[in-house]
């Protein structure tokens, strides 16, 4: 399984905003990004918010505002970039939007759906516990967690895996999360389903999927 291994805080600071990738940690002022909200590198603290070459100030061009919108998103899901382009090549060829079908390609994914359901602080967090085998997917387990789910697909934890102190508190957790309306929750019995795709309404704002579009249609 493929994933990003270099230190997540600077991957926030490079974005110029919390990517919130490390779950509660970013709630709170050990958050690195409360530290050092300036670019990592010898030019962080020069180096244009917009995406521009270090040390500039003036307006980023086109294609830097693309390829910024374009790493954000891949860095909000954990997606590598092959991967990514993947995603985007399937969204062409579904009816609809281009930009919004990327997006709910990457809310299906199932180490996505495990976050959102509240039975993971973070999509990290969620990754190791799917990759570990702690759920199962219409009763069978899976340790795959960029497996993209469909409407009706159930996801619960894992029956060996209930008696894990994690999972035996988890239900007090995952009441403080709100679920989205495109899924829907049973905490008493530790499993979601998918009801339907998410609207964009329903997806994180701060992603731009249509500069993310022009910037692989140019290439």
């Amino acid at each position: 399984m493929a994933k990003t291994l270099s230190p997540v805080c600077k991957l926030c600071r490079r974005e110029g905003e919390k990517l919130y990738l490390k779950g509660e940690r970013c709630f709170t002022p050990k958050c690195s990004f409360e530290k050092r909200s300036f670019a990592p590198g010898q030019h962080g603290k020069t180096a244009g918010r917009g995406g521009g070459k270090p040390g500039s100030t003036g307006r980023a061009s086109d294609f830097a505002r693309q390829l910024r919108a374009k790493q954000k998103a891949r860095r909000v899901y954990g997606v590598l970039e092959r991967q990514f382009r993947r995603y985007y090549d399937t969204a062409i060829t579904r009816r609809g939007l281009t930009g919004l079908n990327l997006l709910q390609i990457l809310e299906s994914r199932l180490e996505n759906v495990v976050f959102r359901l509240g039975f993971a602080s973070s999509r990290a967090q969620a990754r190791m516990l799917v990759s570990h085998g702690h759920f199962v997917v219409n009763g069978r387990r899976t340790d795959v967690p960029s497996m993209i789910l469909e409407n009706g697909d159930v996801v619960a934890v894992r029956e060996g895996s209930g008696n894990l102190s994690y999972f035996k508190e988890l239900s007090d957790l995952a009441e403080k999360r709100n679920v989205p309306g495109w899924l829907n929750r049973d905490i008493k019995e530790m499993s979601g389903s998918v009801a339907r795709l998410p609207e964009r309404a329903e997806i994180d704002g701060s992603l731009d999927e249509q500069l993310i579009v022009e910037y692989y249609s140019r290439r």
